[in-house]
């Protein structure tokens, strides 16, 4: 069941890859602020995107960041792979499963992902993926929308997800957080922003946690 579901949303964005950018942009400048700006600023060291799309973040990360970049979609990695050449930024892109990162563990310093737990067949899956690549001590980055934790703000969300998740496989009302404490990380930041539709969290895999 989940691999045909990774085969429906890899013909998804694959067919979608050349409007993303294009589409997102609205919700970047409504929702997401400085998200991506944030997020990036927050990654040191070997870094790998999880669903890095279109290279979107890539101008947003800091000198001295080693970036790697994995998505499901060839077609998105090719509008990645030429925006990273047009920055001149240095960047490794793979294409794979989120749910199955073709890395052995504590291969990464940092991992960030933005607006892609909300697509994938599986979000705790994915999670437990980040967290085994993360070296100890490694810092996972997340920037999403949520399920809001106000009452009129969920109602919307409640109202519009089944229709969202049969065009898009967008969920609307998932959470990171209980996914990232089941991993065993040790959340050090968590924000919520947009009437708590937005969440920037930063998390750490403890120095004796090697798996």
């Amino acid at each position: 069941m989940v691999e045909n579901k990774t085969e429906r949303s890899r013909a998804l964005w694959d067919r979608f890859a050349r409007r993303y950018d294009r589409s997102i942009r609205p919700t970047e400048v409504l929702l997401l602020e400085d998200g991506r700006r944030w997020a990036c600023s927050q990654a040191r060291g070997r870094t790998l995107e999880v669903g890095i799309g279109t290279g979107r973040n890539v101008a947003e990360y800091p000198d001295g960041v080693e970036l790697l970049g994995v998505d499901l979609s060839p077609w998105m990695l090719s509008i990645a792979r030429r925006r990273a050449t047009e920055l001149g930024r240095d960047v490794e892109l793979r294409q794979g499963d989120a749910m199955r990162l073709p890395w052995p563990r504590a291969s990464f310093d940092s991992v960030v992902v933005t607006l892609t737990l909300c697509s994938v067949p599986d979000d705790a899956a994915v999670v437990d993926e980040m967290a085994r690549v993360l070296v100890p001590e490694g810092r996972l980055i997340v920037l999403e929308h949520v399920g809001s934790h106000q009452k009129f703000p969920r109602m919307v969300e409640r109202l519009f997800d089944p229709l969202t998740r049969r065009l898009m496989e967008d969920h609307l009302l998932r959470e990171p957080e209980p996914h990232l404490d089941a991993a065993g990380l040790r959340i050090t930041h968590a924000e919520r922003r947009k009437l708590g539709t937005i969440a920037r969290v930063v998390a750490e895999k403890p120095r004796a946690q090697t798996g």
